[in-house]
């Protein structure tokens, strides 16, 4: 067994990048403090899509992150028999705007060249591969169908990744209120909570999703960001075969746990009214031409009807690309912050916890250091 360089970490975030890295952490024999300001899953997790895809044309290196992402996920589904009620392998359908003058054919091709699993099909194709969606919707080109994609509940597997923390001897602390790293002597030394008395540590995580970047800033540390507002619409529950999950021009949707659907779109994002507090303030029209939308692509075209809405904002890196590992000016704090964190939980946590631990860095985060931005502003 490798030396550890910390014996206990405390991670500061309840989404599945802090649950993942802390389940990780204590395999390893690392004594581990998982604090989260809210209940677990309360933030960017437990209001994702959670589409398990690495469909577009992604730069090499964050394609090869998303693709063992979903080979993690696939490791997990064997794993955990209980699996199938929260994570499936259902496929993805996506296609063009072609009233915006777009086509897929240069994605589909690509997607082949990489040896990504992709079928290209025609609307008399749709009732097999993809029951539940009307194939008078599709493109007039076709579609992409990703037999290999699927979708996750993320708050189900944040459950189980905390529990097996505790179990491992871990600490779970939810409600703590505002929480941001403790720095000592230019070191990373712990976690000072709202609600409590600080808790110290040996290495501190900061995965709080969007929040990283402003945490960041008070200690001095730029990571740029264009994390926008967001916001997922959840329907109530209702009878339709779809399986697949949906990336279509003005609506995406998949099931959940409970046979509903989860839905957003770029459009209804950019709709969101962001007060001068931060707040956000989503209109009755954008929810209401959302479910439609969802509704015209369904066959039958069911109604759709809101259940809630989960809003906050989106974590993304200013260059849309994921940022792991160490900060190098303050030792022994780490980071962890990136969209499509469903794909990369599993994996980040992996990885992540592996470098925490031991000092190994992953040929696979290697050119994702937060370093880069520093970089970026001093050249």
């Amino acid at each position: 067994m490798s030396t550890l360089q910390y014996r206990h970490v405390a991670v500061l975030g309840g989404g599945i990048f802090g649950a993942s890295t802390a389940a990780q952490l204590a395999r390893r024999g690392v004594r581990v403090t998982l604090v989260t300001e809210q209940r677990l899953a309360s933030g960017a997790s437990g209001r994702s899509l959670a589409w398990l895809n690495a469909a577009s044309n992604w730069p090499l290196p964050y394609y090869s992150i998303r693709v063992t992402g979903i080979e993690r996920w696939r490791t997990w589904a064997a794993q955990h028999a209980e699996s199938a009620r929260y994570l499936r392998f259902t496929g993805g359908l996506m296609w063009a705007d072609e009233a915006g003058g777009e086509s897929l054919r240069e994605l589909f091709a690509l997607q082949r060249e990489r040896g990504y699993p992709t079928r290209w099909v025609g609307a008399e194709e749709i009732p097999a591969v993809a029951p539940g969606v009307d194939p008078a919707a599709i493109a007039a080109e076709g579609a992409i169908f990703n037999p290999g994609e699927g979708w996750v509940d993320l708050p189900s597997v944040i459950a189980i990744l905390a529990a097996e923390v505790v179990q491992r001897g871990g600490v779970v602390i939810e409600d703590a209120g505002r929480c941001s790293p403790i720095v000592e002597g230019g070191c990373a030394v712990g976690v000072r909570t709202a609600s409590g008395p600080d808790l110290r540590a040996d290495a501190v995580l900061l995965a709080t999703g969007p929040s990283v970047p402003g945490q960041l800033d008070e200690l001095g540390i730029h990571l740029g960001t264009s994390s926008p507002a967001a916001f997922v619409a959840f329907t109530k529950p209702l009878d339709t075969p779809l399986a697949a999950t949906l990336n279509t021009p003005h609506v995406a949707i998949r099931r959940t746990v409970d046979g509903a659907l989860a839905m957003d779109s770029g459009w209804s994002e950019r709709s969101i009214i962001v007060a001068d507090d931060g707040s956000l303030e989503i209109p009755d029209d954008v929810v209401r031409r959302l479910l439609e939308e969802g509704s015209r692509v369904l066959d039958g075209h069911p109604r759709l009807e809101l259940d809630h809405i989960g809003s906050g904002y989106k974590p993304v890196p200013a260059d849309g690309e994921p940022v792991y590992g160490q900060i190098e000016e303050i030792p022994g704090l780490y980071v962890a912050f990136s969209h499509s964190g469903a794909t990369q939980g599993l994996l980040t946590g992996e990885l992540l916890a592996e470098e925490i631990a031991t000092g190994f860095v992953s040929p696979l985060t290697a050119g994702f250091r937060p370093g880069r931005f520093r970089s970026a502003t001093t050249a």
